[in-house]
């Protein structure tokens, strides 16, 4: 037997043994810098940042969740008027049709109308009145615009002159949720 021989066994055995602990304790440092549930981004051995590993999130994108759907509630506005003297009782946002009613009733009495007339009642929308030459109208619609077109146009198409917005107002839903 060569005693040259059975020291280089021994001794190659040795230096592969210190580089496989050398490269051992370097990988599980690696990983452990990083949070459960993680991997680590980087080049090399050098660790800059760590990212989800992507087990967690399996069929789901976290970045794009549903919201819940909005929830909105009405709300009531209403107009009363007591024509022979040109009284004008208004109501808006109010969480029932009952409530805007009896507001713009109260609204109109406390103005000077003795028996004041309910002209609309709306939800959800806006109104108008509209005054000319002749009289008066009102118009309800889903926008403020609408409901203003639509009382001009009823006043034009009477033959009225004059025609002129006096009263305009939007009772929309408020969101709950």
């Amino acid at each position: 037997m060569n005693p040259n021989n059975s020291i280089k066994r021994p001794f190659a055995l040795l230096a592969s043994g210190v580089l496989l602990l050398l490269v051992i304790p370097n990988s599980a440092a690696a990983q452990a810098a990083c949070p459960p549930g993680m991997i680590p981004y980087g080049t090399g051995t050098d660790v800059s940042s760590c990212g989800p590993d992507g087990s967690q999130n399996q069929g789901t994108n976290a970045s794009t969740s549903i919201a819940p759907a909005p929830i909105w509630q009405s709300r009531w506005g209403a107009i009363a008027t007591y024509a022979p003297t040109g009284v004008l009782g208004v109501s808006t946002y109010l969480p029932t049709r009952d409530q805007a009613i009896q507001s713009a009733i109260a609204d109109c009495k406390a103005k000077g109308g003795p028996t004041c007339k309910l002209e609309v009642a709306y939800d959800n929308e806006c109104a108008a009145v509209v005054v000319g030459s002749t009289g008066y109208n009102v118009a309800a619609d889903p926008t403020l615009g609408g409901a203003i077109d639509s009382g001009m146009e009823t006043c034009r198409s009477s033959g009225a002159e004059g025609c002129h917005t006096y009263y305009s107002a939007c009772s929309l839903p408020v969101r709950v949720r």
